[in-house]
């Protein structure tokens, strides 16, 4: 299993339909299983985009 080294947290939102009733969501981090140095690592994506620059 890969170890999760990402220090991002879940956001919260508001749903808004028509109604404009505000219901709570949750926003998820886009964590992505990626190997370095020979170990499965979950990482998100823009932490990802920057170790690649």
């Amino acid at each position: 299993m890969a170890k999760n080294i990402s220090s991002r947290k879940n956001m919260s939102a508001n749903n808004r339909p028509f109604s404009l009733k505000a219901t709570n969501k949750t926003q998820k981090v886009n964590l992505q299983t990626v190997k370095l140095n020979g170990k499965k690592v979950r990482m998100s994506a823009r932490e990802l985009r920057s170790l690649e620059k």
